[in-house]
């Protein structure tokens, strides 16, 4: 990897969770952490329940303030700094350049399941024609009823709501895209479904950052794997 390919940067990440609740007790959770990723590469973090790999994904999107480090990343000509960038800078790179899927579907109620699907694209200012169109493309390739995209997902299945979570994380294409566990509740021929669009978007460019803990899932789409240990240091 040379100083110019990548697209996703990590320097140095430590974060330590405060129980204020429990004394001020410091849990220690990264140390730095340090890590390249490339457009078409597909970085799998592994390593026990408890080492960081959710916590450092929601780190990389600035969900989690660190300790010190820096996050960078590509995004409209320049370089940002997800660790110190504005919140209208942050809202702004997810937009358009990072996108993140998580374990759990967390949207409105009552939006149908299409319209959810199809936001990212209309935050981007894409005709709703064009929007709906991907959604239903998308939808249908994870095998999700037609005659569920007009309701709203509250009432479906975790295998369903996961589905359609997946169905927005790719929608809008970013060019980084973080991954935490999307297959996990899937069975296999939809678990089979979800990697095959997420090989599509490796192959067209995109840096992906993930968690899978089926060693199937991890053996098919990783290009490499990180392991995190107790205190997330990186192996």
């Amino acid at each position: 990897m040379t100083a110019n390919d990548w697209s996703l940067k990590a320097e140095g990440i430590a974060k330590t969770f405060v129980l204020h609740t429990q004394g001020g007790t410091r849990l220690p959770v990264l140390a730095d952490i340090d890590l390249e990723v490339a457009p078409g590469d597909c970085v799998v973090l592994d390593g026990p329940s408890g080492t960081g790999k959710s916590t450092l994904l929601k780190t990389l999107y600035a969900n989690y303030l660190v300790d010190r480090g820096r996050v960078l990343v590509r995004h409209d000509g320049r370089v940002v700094d997800m660790c110190r960038a504005e919140p209208r800078e942050i809202l702004d790179v997810r937009r358009h350049t990072m996108g993140y899927v998580s374990q759990f579907l967390r949207v409105i109620p009552r939006v149908p399941t299409l319209k959810i699907v199809a936001e990212p694209l209309r935050r981007r200012g894409v005709d709703a024609v064009t929007a709906d169109a991907r959604a239903a493309d998308l939808l249908a390739r994870l095998n999700l009823p037609e005659r569920l995209w007009h309701l709203p997902p509250a009432t479906f299945s975790g295998g369903e709501q996961q589905r359609v979570n997946i169905a927005r994380g790719l929608a809008a294409a970013h060019p980084v895209l973080l991954l935490d566990e999307p297959t996990a509740s899937l069975d296999a021929a939809n678990v089979d479904a979800a990697c095959g669009l997420i090989e599509t978007a490796r192959d067209n460019g995109a840096a992906i950052v993930a968690i899978f803990h089926d060693r199937a899932v991890r053996d098919r789409l990783a290009t490499r794997q990180i392991s995190l240990t107790p205190a997330g240091v990186a192996a």
